[in-house]
């Protein structure tokens, strides 16, 4: 049975990628179609940011994007000699918030010391840094994109606690998109699974895909990577099959396989 993955294969390489090889230990064939492309912007503003801790209560990253912004503001900048010697351990005394586990491997990379990444989503995380911070502290830095929901800036305000967002990256269409989506359903035909990975890509396929599927499309069962992308879905009036208990290739994949048994 056939699984289509919309979102682009980590390291540019499909065959070693988790959802892909998890979705394959449960005897279903994936296909990965990136849908996004990102552009960073303002770099040199989250450069000056991160040289002064002092005046921040801890950093907030919900997507590895954002965590990328940092690593790039360390090599253009030739920080990373004084990140490494004095900047890290001072952003390590303070909390360092996290959405995903791939988000917070890479905040590992950068040499950070993640904390809730168990949360799962952005909604849960806020819950979490709420109980935590409150309004006496330093604003937390939140790295973010263009089309950030404004869900945790929203509860981080309501609750008091004081926060500075910057934007790091814009979103839009990957180039290919339509393109290898037509590709895909000429040689592949019409999967069993459509997975969504972000609004965005919601927002971005949809089309595409009610015209490639035609009539079919009821036929699709529709995942979403968790409640803020099934969300999305149904507010396009998608019909989601499952979403994730959490944004892990693990959990992805259990929901598929268990809804492609209700098939049989």
């Amino acid at each position: 049975m056939k699984v289509l993955l919309l979102k682009e294969p980590k390291e540019g390489d499909s065959g070693s990628d988790p959802y892909v090889q998890e979705l394959a230990s449960y005897g279903l064939k994936a296909t990965m179609i990136p849908v996004l492309s990102f552009e960073f912007v303002s770099l040199n503003a989250l450069s000056e940011k991160l040289s002064h801790p002092d005046k921040y209560g801890g950093l907030i990253f919900t997507s590895p994007r954002a965590v990328e912004a940092v690593s790039l503001c360390l090599e253009q900048n030739s920080k990373r000699e004084e990140w490494m010697e004095s900047l890290k351990d001072q952003w390590n005394a303070k909390s360092v918030y996290v959405v995903g586990k791939a988000t917070s491997s890479l905040v590992q990379e950068v040499g950070l010391i993640p904390q809730g990444e168990d949360t799962g989503n952005a909604d849960k995380l806020s819950e979490y840094i709420c109980k935590k911070e409150n309004s006496d502290s330093l604003p937390l830095l939140f790295p973010c994109g263009s089309l950030k929901r404004e869900v945790l800036p929203k509860a981080l305000k309501d609750n008091g606690v004081p926060l500075e967002s910057v934007t790091v990256y814009q979103t839009a269409q990957h180039p290919n998109l339509q393109k290898a989506l037509s590709e895909y359903f000429s040689k592949e035909g019409i999967p069993e699974s459509i997975t969504f990975f972000s609004p965005s890509g919601v927002k971005f396929c949809l089309k595409t895909l009610q015209k490639l599927s035609g009539n079919h499309i009821d036929q699709i069962k529709f995942a979403a990577i968790g409640p803020t992308t099934a969300d999305a879905m149904n507010a396009e009036g998608l019909t989601v099959s499952c979403s994730a208990e959490k944004p892990t290739a693990q959990d992805l994949a259990l929901g598929i396989s268990q809804e492609l048994k209700k098939i049989n």
